[in-house]
């Protein structure tokens, strides 16, 4: 992979969606409370895992960005990205937490 391609991969990967801050906040923590129905156990409660979900999706959009264009995909994608992060950040509380 020369220099140029591996530029390009993180200036994607760095690229904001197209909601703004507020509503991903807002989707982030509708995105915890559905992981936290999907991983059942996983969290500590409702209020955690809102948080969760908002890392979530900054983890999930973060790491979609590198396979697809996260730009182009407005709040739906933004919310399955979110989703897809913190189901993954709850089920790594969930393991930390059983040990």
């Amino acid at each position: 992979m020369d220099s140029l391609a591996a530029t390009e991969v993180v200036a994607r990967s760095t690229t904001l969606t197209a909601v703004g801050p507020v509503a991903y906040i807002i989707i982030g923590g509708i995105a915890g409370w559905l992981a936290g129905k999907i991983v059942r156990g996983g969290g500590a409660g409702i209020l955690m895992n809102i948080v969760i979900g908002v890392i979530g999706a900054l983890v999930g959009g973060f790491l979609l960005s590198f396979v697809v264009d996260t730009s182009a995909g407005g709040w739906w994608f933004t919310l399955f990205a979110a989703i897809l992060g913190s189901v993954l950040l709850l089920w790594l509380v969930g393991l930390m937490r059983r040990s």
